[in-house]
């Protein structure tokens, strides 16, 4: 039975606790700033309370790290160091160059390095890419994405907010729908981009416009932001090739229009509705995690993933700072 240690005890390690209950591996010891919230959540899952790290490193043969993102290096190094397989929410790291240390430092010892894009395991979104990797819209040539929230409350001493440790909303909002960009459409040679921050930067909330050119020639228009009063969430995907087109509406997780190019006068088309939401993708995501460690499965997302989009998140940043297109 593998043995998982958690860190980090806020929205994404409830989360990532309850979904790790769904799987054979039993979770041992949470380790989290507050002391109040790793005691609950030990005590929900009988877990034991580990004091530091260390302490957690010592009792564990896979840690998940669900903790701010500028503490991911070194969290990484020093589980990597003890011989554990490794979880690490998205972004993988602060910076691309923590990212690459991270990454060689996890190959040496010869452990597993998940980085945890979620959107991959929504349904919706994993059929989509299905379809474009079998060939059902034909050759890809634009595709269209939006994550557009309200400012998240959820954050410990609002740590989102501090760009020193979270990098922004580009780098943690939209990072999710570059990974997916990339992933459907291929590698990415250059990016435009424009925000709110980089203009205005004592604006209160960040929106952000980003054009992606892919190496095959398709092109990404990604929108992101925290505009959007409390309590509000929108996403969509919108993939156009030259066969046909793939759309998920934003507001919620409904049937995926697919509307297929016809023989003859093209009046005619199709719909294939997707299934319910029957798991949490995270849990579907904690699964496949396990799976990978405890059966060596393929991994649907691998460390070279993760570094990809944190390249493409850095791109976008510095577009928007100077206004220029910037190489990936």
């Amino acid at each position: 039975m593998l043995r998982v240690g958690l860190v980090g005890a806020g929205l994404m390690g409830t989360l990532h606790a309850a979904s790790w209950a769904q799987t054979p591996a039993r979770l041992v010891a949470v380790c989290a700033k507050s002391q109040d919230q790793t005691s609950q959540l030990a005590q929900q899952y009988g877990s034991q309370v580990a004091g530091s790290l260390d302490a957690l490193l010592d009792a564990v043969d896979v840690v998940d790290i669900c903790t701010p993102t500028h503490l991911h290096h070194e969290m990484v190094l020093a589980a990597a160091a003890a011989g554990k397989h490794i979880v690490c929410e998205k972004p993988l790291a602060r910076t691309p160059k923590q990212a690459e240390e991270m990454v060689a430092a996890c190959e040496r010892a010869g452990v597993r390095l998940l980085v945890a894009h979620v959107v991959r395991f929504f349904p919706e979104y994993a059929q989509a890419k299905d379809m474009v990797d079998h060939g059902e819209i034909g050759r890809v040539g634009v595709v269209r994405l939006k994550r557009v929230s309200s400012r998240p409350g959820w954050a410990t001493d609002d740590w989102l907010f501090d760009v020193e440790k979270s990098g922004g909303m580009m780098l943690d909002l939209m990072i999710h729908d570059f990974d997916y960009a990339r992933w459907v459409t291929g590698e990415v040679e250059s990016v435009f981009a424009r925000s709110v921050a980089s203009q205005q930067p004592d604006a209160p909330t960040d929106y952000a416009l980003v054009i992606m050119r892919h190496t095959n020639g398709a092109l990404s228009h990604v929108e992101g932001g925290w505009p959007y009063p409390v309590g509000m969430f929108r996403t969509s995907l919108e993939i156009a090739g030259d066969q046909g087109l793939i759309e998920h509406p934003a507001g919620g997780s409904v049937p995926l229009g697919i509307y297929l190019k016809q023989p003859g006068d093209g009046r005619k088309g199709g719909e294939v509705p997707a299934s319910p939401l029957l798991e949490n993708p995270y849990t579907t995501e904690i699964k496949h995690f396990y799976e990978v460690i405890a059966h060596d499965a393929a991994p649907r997302v691998t460390p070279g993933d993760g570094l990809a989009a944190l390249k493409i998140a850095f791109a976008a940043i510095e577009s928007a700072k100077t206004g220029q297109r910037v190489t990936v």
